[in-house]
């Protein structure tokens, strides 16, 4: 029997599956994420900008495009509680911060390395960055400046705290789950969670879980308290590139180069929905109060002319009425 849950979202999706793509950019777009309230959406791209999106009713409306790295936006996220604040990360040996409501930079932070992941503290106090030579750097959100700086012996993917903020924790090239003590940075526990690399890790907002997406097309699901994993989710053939929980910790999309986006019910694993997409997904985000569904692929412009990336952003959980 499936649960009742199970029942009334099948339901919804079945009222409302559309999807709908917005142009963002001018080449393939990696990462999207929505602001606390849920209002805007932003997207980081191969074209050096993230561009940001205002949701109204049915629609993203593009507010504005942001300019100033001199590389590819490889991730961004949102301040935790201030849904004015993002901070992007770049290949170009920076961060930057932005507002939206001056639309400009407010800081630019000189790192080491090139940046690829990056991830601001539930507190809002600090913002992790983590570069191509495995280098993490953790950096006051008031200064500006670094506070710490961490070199790893492995290498590392995704980075993320957990939701009460005295842990930290890494997905490894080896498989492994690193789990730090936080704020004075002492290994707690090294988990062996996959056969192989470990790429992508979610916590749920209710804090109850996390989930790991790794190079064996594995999802799997981990108890925060017990660090137990709870169940696998095995429906992707390629590697997991990106993971989100619904507002409610109950669904966890999850997506890679498979052409759909598998839409899972967190307590029983059961698949509730898929998204069908016509490339790879690069990144996915559920909105942090409805059941709509951000994304990013791996799409081309036209059919006849191949080269050229489509940039867009895409949302899903649209009525099929709209």
């Amino acid at each position: 029997m499936s649960s009742q849950y199970y029942q009334e979202m099948q339901e919804s999706f079945r009222n409302n599956n559309k999807s709908r793509e917005f142009a963002a950019h001018t080449a393939k777009v990696h990462s999207v994420a929505w602001s606390c309230d849920g209002r805007r959406l932003a997207s980081g791209s191969f074209d050096k900008t993230a561009s940001v999106f205002v949701l109204e009713k049915d629609r993203l409306v593009k507010e504005n495009n942001y300019r100033g790295h001199s590389d590819s936006v490889d991730q961004l996220c949102w301040h935790p509680t201030n849904p004015d604040l993002f901070v992007t990360a770049s290949g170009d040996k920076t961060i930057r911060i932005w507002d939206v409501r001056t639309t400009k930079c407010i800081a630019t932070v000189n790192t080491k390395g090139e940046n690829i992941n990056i991830c601001w503290s539930p507190d809002g106090q600090t913002i992790a960055v983590g570069n191509k030579d495995d280098v993490v750097t953790f950096i006051d959100a008031k200064t500006h400046r670094s506070k710490a700086e961490e070199q790893f012996k492995f290498e590392v993917n995704e980075i993320s705290w957990n939701n009460d903020n005295d842990m930290f924790f890494l997905t490894n090239g080896n498989g492994c789950i690193n789990i730090l003590s936080y704020p004075d940075l002492k290994p707690i526990q090294s988990i062996n969670a996959h056969p192989s690399n470990c790429i992508c890790i979610k916590f749920d907002p209710t804090g109850r879980y996390f989930a790991t997406g790794s190079a064996d097309a594995l999802v799997s699901l981990w108890d925060v308290d017990e660090l137990v994993c709870v169940r696998c989710f095995s429906r992707l053939d390629w590697p997991v590139r990106t993971l989100s929980f619904s507002h409610d910790g109950r669904m966890l999309a999850s997506a890679s180069e498979d052409h759909f986006i598998d839409i899972a019910e967190v307590e029983t694993g059961e698949k509730l929905w898929e998204v069908q997409c016509d490339s790879p997904t690069f990144t996915v985000a559920w909105h942090p109060k409805r059941p709509l569904l951000a994304y990013a692929c791996d799409d081309k412009e036209g059919k006849y002319d191949n080269n050229r990336e489509a940039g867009t952003v895409k949302l899903f959980g649209l009525p099929n009425d709209s």
